[in-house]
């Protein structure tokens, strides 16, 4: 109790930082993925190929390289930037856009597999009777499958949303002031590292196991009746 006192504030600002990264992350790795399930299933050869090609790319590529990349290959050798110069936390606010780069970019590749999947499961004939209403393949995939595809595949979103939390560990390597980076703190200052441990353990419980129990409910009421 007396290591949770001396140290609670630190860790509900690291744990907020988890949250703001997770969920960052989670919108632009779903705006992503949907762009990717659209170009696998497109009937242009060319956008079938680079949504398997960033895919295959990024599924295949450690984290820790990625966002390794985004910090010391966009930002100190090509000198992108995200945050201002100006701005007094300029240098934390990048690194915190750069994490949400990179779990966006690599989280969007699982999402883009099981939009995918969830695309597939919708009948084939609901996708030609709408080509004979006239609809376009944007149009079609927007109004018909993707609706239906998302209520198909909301319980390995889940699952995927909870392995981006447990991800969201790797921005540490670049300087980012979550969960994990102060779990490295807190075992090289005091010698308890399994009760530091399982606070930490215990937090991300606490942060994954009602999304699991939401999605999981969610899955089942929203089940598309085939």
């Amino acid at each position: 109790m007396d290591l949770l006192s001396e140290y609670w504030d630190q860790l509900i600002s690291a744990f907020w930082m988890t949250i703001k990264l997770t969920a960052l992350s989670a919108g632009g790795a779903l705006v992503i993925g949907t762009v990717l399930a659209a170009m696998r299933v497109s009937p242009i050869p060319v956008a079938r190929w680079i949504g398997t090609a960033y895919v295959t790319i990024f599924r295949n590529t450690p984290l820790t390289l990625i966002i390794i990349f985004c910090s010391f290959g966009l930002y100190q050798t090509m000198g992108v930037r995200l945050a201002p110069e100006s701005s007094p936390t300029s240098l934390v606010d990048n690194n915190i856009r750069l994490a949400v780069l990179g779990l966006s970019v690599y989280t969007a590749a699982f999402v883009c597999e099981s939009l995918r999947a969830g695309i597939n499961t919708v009948h084939v004939g609901q996708a030609e009777a709408g080509r004979s209403l006239g609809l376009t393949f944007a149009h079609n995939l927007r109004l018909i499958v993707l609706p239906q595809a998302f209520r198909s595949v909301i319980a390995p979103l889940g699952s995927v949303l909870i392995a981006l939390t447990k991800n969201s560990t790797i921005a540490s390597v670049i300087g980012v002031a979550e969960a994990s980076l102060l779990m490295k703190t807190m075992i090289e200052n005091e010698a308890a590292i399994f009760v530091v441990g399982g606070i930490f353990a215990l937090g991300f419980v606490i942060l994954t196991l009602p999304m699991g129990l939401l999605f999981g409910y969610l899955g089942k009421r929203l089940e598309v009746a085939r």
